[in-house]
């Protein structure tokens, strides 16, 4: 059973609204890219409980995880391990998987099919939240809206929003759904590794009232200084399938912040991953950090993040070190 403290929060995680919606998510969410694929059944359930015990809601996956694996997997786990009104559901589409690769397609039928397969999967009649994955450039946004519109006016998805998409992107859905649907969130990579969020997506989600999911909040595992002297055989630097994703992040400008977050974090007697979270969770207008954890140990050292208040000299010398290059017309 959920605890509430006086201050409206769930007993050991902040819960924060998301945007202007009604719509509240904890501040640490969990990611499920790898589960089924690297995380197995176990594992997963092990750290679903261990999640919603530390007061977690936020449980984020996507049609494309593990070419749907991943929504099969959450499917079996909700009301076994833990109940399916316990977690804020979030799921994408827009993505399919094929033997070649993804192909991205935000079309009207393709979104509306997938999520009807991602229900499915997940066993149940609606989500939370639906995100249309990343920019279709084939298909047009009033098209893509449409398959908003209709996802929750059908009942199928409670809240939508986007995920991977543009500052003008994001204002010119937002207007396309106007306020009475409303556009409640924007899913992106943000990191001290990576804040060129900074620039266009965040401004435009502040001033229209949109929350902020932050995904890859570790920058993509390099924040926790595992790759600073070699790459662990067992990382995900080290596999096949997720090397490319971590290699743009690993040496050139991307040590000298892993640095100032591992300084810090020996001041702190701190470790340098919750050093990172502790920054980007702070951040406006973030309101929550997505963890991808492959294992309940990784998630573990994430929820010790949570009491973390960064000093702010500390806060400083990091947004400086990390500062996301500026020109025309940003900065003038």
């Amino acid at each position: 059973m959920r605890r509430w403290t006086s201050a409206g929060t769930l007993c050991g995680m902040e819960l924060r609204q998301l945007g202007r919606s009604g719509l509240r998510v904890s501040r640490l969410g969990l990611g499920t890219m790898t589960w089924s694929r690297d995380t197995d059944a176990h594992e997963a359930g092990e750290q679903l409980k261990d999640f919603v015990d530390a007061g977690g809601t936020l449980l984020d996956t996507a049609a494309s995880y593990a070419n749907g694996a991943s929504e099969e997997l959450i499917g079996q786990l909700l009301d076994t391990v833990v109940p399916r009104d316990e977690v804020v559901l979030c799921t994408k589409a827009g993505v399919r998987r094929t033997a070649t690769g993804g192909v991205v397609d935000a079309s009207r039928g393709a979104l509306l099919s997938s999520l009807d397969s991602s229900l499915a999967r997940l066993r149940t009649d609606t989500v939370d939240l639906w995100l249309v994955q990343t920019p279709d450039p084939r298909t047009p946004l009033e098209e893509t809206v449409s398959a908003l519109r209709l996802a929750l006016r059908s009942g199928r998805a409670r809240y939508v929003g986007l995920s991977n998409h543009p500052g003008w992107q994001t204002a010119r859905v937002a207007t396309l759904l106007g306020d009475e649907i409303g556009l409640t969130a924007v899913e992106v990579e943000y990191s001290l590794l990576q804040r060129g969020v900074e620039r266009e997506v965040l401004p435009a989600a502040t001033s229209l009232g949109i929350g902020v999911l932050a995904w890859s909040p570790l920058g993509r595992g390099v924040l926790t200084g595992k790759y600073r002297r070699t790459i662990p055989a067992d990382s995900r630097a080290a596999s096949a399938h997720l090397a490319g994703f971590v290699e743009p992040y690993l040496g050139g400008l991307s040590a000298q912040v892993v640095d100032a977050v591992c300084t810090a974090a020996d001041g702190l007697g701190r470790s340098p991953l919750e050093v990172a979270l502790a920054w980007l969770t702070d951040q406006v207008p973030v309101a929550s950090a997505l963890i991808g954890a492959r294992t309940p140990a990784q998630l573990r050292a994430s929820l010790a993040s949570l009491d973390l208040i960064l000093p702010p000299e500390i806060r400083l010398a990091l947004d400086e070190v990390s500062a996301p290059a500026l020109g025309y017309p940003e900065r003038r």
